[in-house]
């Protein structure tokens, strides 16, 4: 019964899962000039945006 559950959502909206698929959750480490410390900058971006996304300050 779970079986049948999971492919019927699964099936459900195959356009949105195909779309989900070009977005990537980026981390990027932020080094703080002050303190020496680090922190974690993250975003959901584009996959065609991963490199602007790096290369940003």
């Amino acid at each position: 019964m779970a079986k049948a559950a999971k492919t019927a959502i699964k099936t459900k909206d195959q356009k949105a899962a195909a779309e989900a698929k070009n977005w990537t959750k980026v981390i990027k480490a932020v080094r703080s000039p002050k303190s020496g410390a680090y922190t974690f900058k993250e975003a959901i971006v584009h996959k065609d945006k991963i490199k602007d996304f790096m290369n940003e300050k």
